[in-house]
């Protein structure tokens, strides 16, 4: 594979990391070419992280699709990994497909609220421009994986995990994601822009019930059904509520569940501080707001203002745990399980110079994309992660060195195994 990683920020550098890391189990990137804006940030991580050979600097505008036309001809690339912001997605997601060759995001195309009742019915969702162009995608003999970091990507790969070994039928595929981190400044571990995106915007929830019972996605206010969720790793109790993100929208097309949600530990006093920005106009991504000689959008400015939160994670202590709690039946039982990735921010820091965020975010699309290469994952058409065999996945992550986790919750199938337990032990 001739790869083309574009963005060079934390994501960019971890994937390419990650990559040299593996030595000669690296090698199914046959080419890597780290691309940017800012020619010499890529050019830092190209020659200076990863000590150049294989790896190759490139000046790039993500935004412009004969931009990215000339470098793919250039370097003659077969793969694009996306690691920019969601705002650039359209104009990648399009130029690769014109271009027949792969492509792989680590989050998709934006989603709009609805116009009326933004609180209670979905509208354009996430990934719906992407999915809008399966067909197209299928002629092409071309693979797009939409959705493809941690949280999208790890997370849809443990569902998929669930489903074929751990259940026989599925209740709900709730995505939790919690840390205790500290001794940093900053409420931000990875882009402003993206943060107050997922966090404003109304979560999307999907649910099978009486008057739907083929299921369907609707949202609620920001930050709604806080709970405490336990997450393991010396975590502990973290109060989580539902944000706007991908997995709700990728995992019911694959798997029969009825109940899907996405929650995440966002401090009560940082919600406070995004509400704010959102109450008075200060989150708006779409009016242009005169500002001297120049025109910027409120959220824009916001980003320019807040200090960079790579700058602020260095010094950041603790871990972050992603990871898919999956309820339902096995052998007429009912089952509890929470599959789950464990990051230590400082170990990610010496491994990769990125923080544990963006390490954890790069290790699965580079864990796709050599299953892609080698032929283990193929099937022309756009997809989640979820589509795909989940188990030569599962079985690279300690491989890379991000093991997953598994653990059994409280519920009758758990109870049935602690008894069993006790039996054994006395054979």
């Amino acid at each position: 594979m001739k790869l083309l990683i574009i963005g060079a920020g934390g994501v960019g550098t971890s994937a390419a990391k990650i990559i040299e890391r593996r030595g000669a189990e690296g090698d199914w990137a046959e080419k890597v070419v780290v691309a940017d804006y800012d020619f010499e940030r890529a050019k830092k991580v190209a020659n200076e992280i990863c000590g150049g050979g294989k790896f190759v600097p490139a000046q790039i505008n993500a935004m412009d699709a004969e931009s990215i036309k000339s470098v793919v001809k250039e370097h003659d690339i077969d793969f694009a990994m996306n690691a920019c912001d969601p705002r650039m997605n359209e104009t990648i997601f399009d130029t690769c497909l014109e271009a027949g060759i792969g492509y792989l995001d680590c989050a998709m195309t934006l989603g709009t609220e609805h116009p009326e009742k933004p609180y209670e019915l979905a509208n354009i969702k996430l990934g719906d421009y992407q999915f809008a162009k399966q067909k197209e995608w299928e002629a092409s003999g071309k693979i797009a994986v939409c959705g493809s970091g941690v949280e999208p990507g790890m997370a849809d790969v443990f569902a998929k995990y669930a489903e074929k070994h751990l259940f026989d039928k599925i209740d709900e595929v709730n995505v939790r994601d919690g840390d205790n981190y500290g001794n940093t400044d900053s409420d931000f571990g990875f882009s402003v822009w993206t943060t107050i995106e997922e966090c404003l915007q109304p979560p999307v929830i999907w649910e099978k019930n009486e008057e739907h019972p083929e299921g369907h996605w609707f949202c609620t206010e920001q930050f709604s059904e806080p709970e405490i969720f336990n997450f393991p790793g010396g975590i502990g109790d973290v109060e989580v509520i539902n944000v706007e993100h991908e997995e709700v929208l990728l995992v019911p097309r694959e798997i029969d569940c009825n109940r899907c949600t996405f929650k995440y530990g966002v401090p009560a006093d940082f919600r406070k501080k995004l509400m704010v920005l959102f109450e008075y106009g200060l989150s708006d991504k779409k009016t242009k707001i005169k500002v001297g000689d120049s025109e910027i959008t409120p959220r824009d400015f916001i980003c320019k203002v807040i200090p960079s939160p790579v700058d602020a994670t260095m010094t950041m202590t603790g871990k972050g745990c992603a990871g898919t709690w999956v309820t339902g039946w096995k052998d007429g039982k009912y089952r509890s399980i929470y599959l789950y990735q464990i990051a230590d921010n400082q170990d990610c820091i010496k491994k990769y110079t990125t923080n544990s965020v963006v390490a954890q975010t790069a290790v699965g699309p580079v864990i796709m994309m050599e299953l892609i290469a080698k032929g283990i994952w193929s099937d022309a058409g756009a997809w989640g992660p979820e589509h795909f065999d989940p188990d030569p996945f599962v079985e690279r992550l300690a491989k890379y060195e991000f093991p997953a986790g598994i653990r059994e919750m409280d519920s009758e199938y758990a109870d049935m195994l602690d008894e069993q337990k006790l039996l054994d032990a006395l054979k």
